[in-house]
């Protein structure tokens, strides 16, 4: 399985992330997801998830830092479009992503599931995108934890694809 991500001079392009401006935006966040395409899924797929995790932050916060995290898009859907995140572009179930967590004070339901964006606070980061072609369709409920779609992709999984997105300080 192979993932293809557009990048600009080889970074993650500035409307996704740290650098988003007007309505890409909300409450500080950036919120516009970024396209991308899914190749070469294995026979027998039924969906997809998704994980968008920042391992550079542990230096930071002491965790990786959870951006997007995402179930049961349909294995006909192999190309994301912009912004299908926060929007019925494509289906799909999104759950929590680590603003939601108590430590950070992020009370805005919206910016707290579906897709937020890097913004790397002491250099430069890699964005690691996970994509799982899974047997079946999870039962997990809009706003599900990282943990929770862990633990039900077990014995599901049939391919998995990354692929690490800089973005830019």
């Amino acid at each position: 399985m192979k993932l293809s991500v557009p990048l600009v001079n080889g970074m993650l392009a500035d409307r996704y992330g740290k650098y988003a401006t007007g309505a890409d935006v909300k409450n500080g966040y950036p919120i516009t997801s970024f396209p991308f395409t899914i190749e070469d899924a294995p026979e027998g797929t039924v969906s997809f998830a998704l994980w968008l995790l920042d391992y550079d932050a542990v230096p930071v916060g002491g965790l990786p830092w959870i951006h997007w995290n995402a179930a049961n898009i349909p294995a006909n859907v192999t190309s994301i479009p912009v912004g299908a995140s926060h929007s019925d572009q494509i289906p799909m179930v999104e759950g929590k992503n680590a603003s939601a967590g108590h430590l950070v004070g992020n009370t805005d339901p919206f910016t707290q599931q579906g897709y937020v964006g890097p913004q790397p606070p002491d250099k430069n980061h890699d964005y690691t995108l996970m994509i799982f072609a899974l047997d079946t369709k999870l039962p997990l409920q809009p706003g599900f934890w990282l943990n929770e779609a862990r633990h039900a992709m077990k014995g599901h999984v049939l391919a998995k694809a990354e692929i690490d997105l800089p973005s830019r300080v």
